[in-house]
């Protein structure tokens, strides 16, 4: 039955006692009010956002000029270009020690959804057997000085370091969390309670006081950038991690072990039941994000020292640089490290000298932002 107005326009049929054409006109007027005010919701989210980075994009360009502005640690990039380019490369280079220490632990938590506590603590482990290493070849406990250091003199100790971390992590897996594949929680309690243990004996063996590894003495120079003196040694760093980045993607893209925990990462039960052996490649996971681990700690060795407590502080680290990034996504890795350091570089530089205390809260408030845009991280994906 077909209603028609008093214009002789139909309504529609009658069915029911409904008018199917009234619901369905009703029924698209809530469809495009739903959009409209999802799309509100999206601009109200995204625009304090956007406004926000356009803001600190203005401060750090032109605003922040200590000629007639507040007091800053550096100049703005029209005003004082050379102190702008010294901390964008101070935030590259510090990315580029996070993406080492942090791929490592997303590549075992994409694969094996195993969060490693005992992250950091290997991460430290590396870096004063590193040290130790180092020691004994250059014959000289104390003070030594960069002219001593070959480049072997590094890259040797930062392998064996690298090397050894990677036993433990491999041992780890397989004595301990092997047997709890798929437990969450009590795979990290496991290594949570391994990083305790090996943190009191590495205070016991290697002290309480922090201990450096030199860089090679051929990266150790100075060089001027627009009126600014940047250290070669960082530049060093940074093509160290460009390095292993490198192999790292050849590896996972050019090999088959590569290829099966790309698979493994996204279907776990296909790669099972084509008959690969799933233990062996959670074994070379582990191998390889734990060798990761000992690099990045020789590196922070060389570049901040080693430490009681930098165990803590570098897992902190991986943690904020894979979640910002997305949980078990090398590239998401990459992302949140340059994100991360970026941060870590300008907010102490281009906050006010009187809130620089504030730097820290501010690496906090940028993962807040993250999450709050993308929820599984700029790479992520929901699991």
């Amino acid at each position: 039955m077909t209603l028609f107005g008093a214009t002789g326009r139909p309504y529609g049929r009658f069915q029911g006692g409904i008018t199917v054409s009234v619901v369905q006109d009703a029924q698209l007027h809530e469809g495009a009010f739903g959009e409209r005010r999802n799309l509100r919701s999206v601009v109200g989210a995204v625009g304090p956002v956007r406004l926000t980075t356009i803001a600190i994009g203005l401060w750090i360009v032109a605003l922040a000029d200590r000629s007639w502005t507040t007091e800053t640690s550096a100049g703005s990039a029209i005003a004082e270009p050379g102190e702008f380019l010294v901390t964008l490369l101070d935030g590259l280079t510090f990315a580029g020690l996070l993406f080492v220490v942090a791929s490592g632990f997303t590549l075992i938590f994409g694969l094996m959804r195993t969060v490693n506590m005992a992250h950091g603590v290997i991460f430290l482990l590396s870096g004063y057997l590193a040290i130790e290493v180092q020691q004994a070849m250059v014959g000289q406990e104390r003070n030594i000085e960069p002219e001593q250091v070959s480049l072997f003199d590094w890259i040797f100790p930062t392998l064996v370091g690298a090397a050894v971390a990677a036993a433990i992590g491999v041992v780890m897996q397989q004595l301990l969390l092997r047997w709890n594949q798929g437990e969450d929680l009590r795979q990290a309690i496991i290594t949570m309670g391994v990083a305790v243990i090996l943190a009191d004996q590495m205070l016991a063996q290697f002290g309480g006081l922090a201990t450096t590894m030199e860089w090679p003495g051929a990266t150790v120079h100075f060089f001027e950038i627009l009126g600014e003196r940047y250290a070669t040694s960082r530049l060093f760093m940074l093509a160290v991690a460009l390095g292993a980045g490198a192999l790292l993607w050849l590896w996972l893209n050019r090999t088959r072990m590569g290829i099966v925990i790309r698979a493994g990462v996204d279907d776990q039960d296909m790669v099972r039941a084509l008959g690969i052996n799933v233990n062996l490649v959670f074994a070379a996971t582990f191998f390889v994000g734990s060798f990761l681990a000992g690099v990045g700690g020789a590196m922070g060795a060389s570049f901040s020292g080693a430490a009681p407590g930098a165990d803590g502080q570098w897992l902190l680290n991986s943690l904020i640089v894979v979640i910002m990034g997305g949980l078990g996504s090398v590239k998401g890795a990459a992302a949140g490290s340059l994100l991360y350091g970026t941060v870590v570089a300008f907010a102490p530089a281009y906050l006010p000298r009187d809130y620089t205390f504030y730097s820290v809260i501010v690496t906090f408030v940028l993962l807040a932002v993250v999450l709050v845009a993308r929820p599984h991280g700029l790479f992520g994906k929901a699991s």
